[in-house]
């Protein structure tokens, strides 16, 4: 990353991983006693948790618990509104708050879809795929082909766009413009894709194919995903991550485990109510 690269190799699986055949470089992350802070006011305090590669992590807890300051602090994309963080990320077994890091760098490697779609409405389907790449330059029109399709592909959007590559993206449906902006993100070959609620704004049809394409995506990619659906939580994700705040409403980890374990058997009376519709 920056003057300091994030080593490519391919990590061990976790626990929870089959046999088959590594096709990527997905990464596994670890985050070390994270708090963060908008300003002087804190967001979350003393996070600590693995993100098992190749798996769903989901983030779920009560509006207010810090659910998008984490995602936002896992690709340095909190330090964009100004935040700050204290502890350590690592991506790989390297720091990605590091001196020498370059947080473009990381924002190449951990990709993020957020809860709105959003392609850029006076680029192409085509352009919006690359626009990312095409800032870094160098690379002809065939190869940048080869990625557009490659990335629609893995989005399941392919079928659906490959005769409107050069009408706008602000065309498509909402479940299609967030299908492109995933499709966006695989394009800069990430090792974790990190999506903050990207269903909220879908309709249950739109949701339904976001949802089988995370199955999907799973296979290749480490993923982190933000969701108040407590179903779409049990449906999609490997692990769960707890949040809750106190009443400083500052987010904290109460509990994470494989998900099937938290959803039947939680350790901690608060994620037996919240899981269970006692509150949030």
């Amino acid at each position: 990353m920056g003057s300091k690269q994030v080593q490519r190799s391919v990590p061990q699986p976790g626990p929870a991983a089959n046999d088959a055949i590594e096709r990527t470089q997905a990464a596994g992350m670890q985050i070390r006693s994270l708090s963060a802070w908008y300003g002087t006011t804190p967001a979350i305090r003393d996070i600590s948790l693995d993100i098992v590669p190749r798996r769903v992590t989901a983030i779920i807890g009560p509006s207010g618990c810090g659910k998008s300051t984490l995602i936002r602090c896992l690709n340095r994309m909190h330090e964009v509104a100004g935040g700050r963080v204290e502890g350590r990320v690592l991506l790989d077994g390297e720091d990605i708050y590091a001196p020498d890091v370059d947080p473009v760098q990381v924002r190449r490697l951990i990709g993020m879809v957020f809860q709105k779609p959003n392609p850029f409405p006076m680029m192409s389907v085509y352009d919006n795929v690359v626009a990312g790449i095409k800032l870094t330059g160098g690379l002809g029109k065939h190869a940048l082909d080869e990625i557009v399709e490659r990335s629609l592909i893995a989005a399941a959007l392919w079928d659906e766009v490959k005769g409107k590559l050069k009408q706008s993206g602000a065309l498509l449906s909402g479940g299609q413009q967030q299908r492109l902006c995933i499709a966006r993100a695989l394009a800069m070959e990430p090792q974790v894709l990190l999506m903050d609620e990207p269903c909220s704004a879908l309709d249950p049809i739109a949701t339904y194919k976001i949802e089988e394409l995370i199955e999907e995506l799973k296979e290749d990619y480490t993923i982190v995903i933000v969701t108040h659906n407590m179903q779409q939580a049990s449906r999609v994700s490997d692990y769960t991550a707890f949040l809750l705040s106190g009443e400083d409403r500052v987010g904290e980890l109460v509990e994470y485990d494989e998900t099937k374990q938290l959803f039947t058997n939680p350790k901690d009376k608060r994620t037996e109510d919240y899981i269970t519709g006692r509150f949030g």
